[in-house]
């Protein structure tokens, strides 16, 4: 039986679709390309198409597409896995390692000031609670809260020169 509907229209113009996809920028994975569209054509079982041709060509460039994206998408993973070209960069999964080192050294030096300065400059620098508000929360004068953030910004600064 020869082929009908969409399966003739694309074996009428397959050849079309492959410098289509060259041109397009697929290169030797255009013949690949065609035959995919072809492997999802095959199983399409709904209803009439408007506009076969231009179905095909619309399938054909997004199929492209998400070969592109997918390829790029690969290539970033293996990016951020092997780290920067040069070696400069270290992988991702060591950059965790060492943010979450700093992050405890953070704590622990927050932690040494006492609980109030360390209290004061949570509330205050990272919640963003105004320091008159902390200031009241906590019981102390406005001056007590600015005299807290100065000690743990110093704090903070010794460690930021011994991290380096």
């Amino acid at each position: 039986m020869p082929p009908t509907g969409l399966e003739a229209v694309f074996l009428a113009h397959r050849d079309t679709l492959v410098r289509f996809l060259r041109a397009r920028g697929a290169g030797d994975t255009a013949e690949d390309l065609v035959q995919d569209l072809w492997l999802k054509l095959s199983g399409r079982m709904d209803g009439p198409i408007a506009n076969p041709l231009a179905y095909l060509y619309r399938a054909a460039d997004m199929l492209m597409i998400d070969r592109y994206r997918a390829r790029r998408q690969a290539e970033r993973r293996e990016q951020d896995w092997a780290g920067d070209q040069d070696g400069t960069e270290p992988p991702a999964a060591e950059r965790a390692v060492v943010a979450r080192q700093t992050a405890e050294r953070v704590a622990t030096t927050l932690a040494a000031l006492g609980e109030r300065p360390a209290t004061v400059f949570r509330r205050v620098r990272v919640d963003g609670i105004a320091q008159r508000q902390v200031a009241a929360e906590l019981g102390v004068s406005l001056s007590t809260v600015e005299s807290d953030l100065r000690m743990a910004a110093q704090a903070l600064a010794a460690l930021k020169e011994q991290i380096g």
